[in-house]
This record gives C-alpha cells, structure tokens and sequence, in this order.
C-alpha cells in the first residue's frame, strides 16, 4: 500500500468544512488527479455538489438516487479530473483503476492515463465527516492506494459534525 493519510481538518462549522473540501477538490481537479468524496447521507452528497456546480466543477454524484448508473461511475472514478461525490457505503466491492474502466479503450491509451494518475500521487480521498464506526472510515480510505498504486486520503470535520455533537 503506498497510501499517504493526511490529518483531520477540523473546521468550526459546516459551512467552513465544506468551503475548505471544496477548494481542496478544485485544487486537486486543476491538477488532473482523480477525487471521491464519500459524505454521509443523500443531503450532503446532493450540498457537496451544488457547491461544485456552482464552482463549475465538473463531477459525478453517487447515491441512493442514482444507484442504476453505480458501476459506470465507479468504473470512471479514477480517470484524470474525475470528481466523485458518493455516500460512503457506494460502490463497495469494485476497485477504483488508475486512468479509468481501460475496457473499449485502446491498451496504449488507457496505459498512457494510468501512468499519468500514477505520477499525479493516484486517487485522493476526502472523507466529509467521520462516522461512529471506524470500519466505515477505513473502507473509505482503503478505497486509494490499492494494488501498489498510490493514494492519499484526508477528513474534514466541524464542530456540528453529529459524531461530535454526540460524543465531542
């Protein structure tokens, strides 16, 4: 595994969260490097992504609503300047590839934009809020830097977050 695991953010309030998650995501999308975003209910993954839209941030949206177009979106999740906002229990079971589904691709092709993600530290994971189970964050995280290739990982947190309001 070559996953890098960067510190928790912790914001005040929500709004402060998602402003810095969103700027984070507009950073690394500049870049070309590959985003999902698992957040915690269908209200914050449908925030999370009017906040992109309105940043005019290209992205794909993952939850209950859409869960016919699941394995499309997840086949695509780790292509260049993918951004992937997704409930964190989405697409479990199916590895994210590096440079995209490579099938219906010519080989060199979908090679060329594997090696490119690779050289851009591979899938970035940001995780909008912890949740009680910690198996729940470890599944998120554990969705970058598979199979040798490289990944980064980071949550966000605010003081509103209900794991806090609960237990903070």
């Amino acid at each position: 595994m070559v996953r890098t695991e960067h510190p928790d953010q912790v914001y005040k309030d929500e709004k402060a969260k998602f402003g810095a998650v969103t700027r984070e995501i507009d950073q690394l999308h500049n870049q070309g490097r590959p985003i999902l975003i698992g957040t915690t209910s269908i209200e914050k993954s449908e925030y999370l992504s009017d906040l992109l839209r309105r940043k005019g941030i290209p992205h794909q949206v993952l939850n209950a609503k859409n869960h016919e177009k699941e394995a499309g979106i997840i086949a695509q999740a780790g292509s260049m300047e993918a951004v992937t906002v997704a409930t964190n229990m989405a697409g479990r079971g199916v590895d994210i590839i590096l440079g995209g589904n490579p099938e219906g691709r010519k080989s060199g092709e979908w090679l060329e934009e594997h090696n490119k993600v690779v050289e851009l530290a591979g899938l970035h994971i940001i995780g909008t809020e912890h949740h009680e189970a910690r198996r729940i964050d470890n599944q998120l995280r554990g969705r970058a830097g598979r199979q040798g290739d490289p990944g980064s990982s980071r949550f966000y947190a605010s003081l509103e977050d209900e794991i806090l309001r609960r237990f903070g």
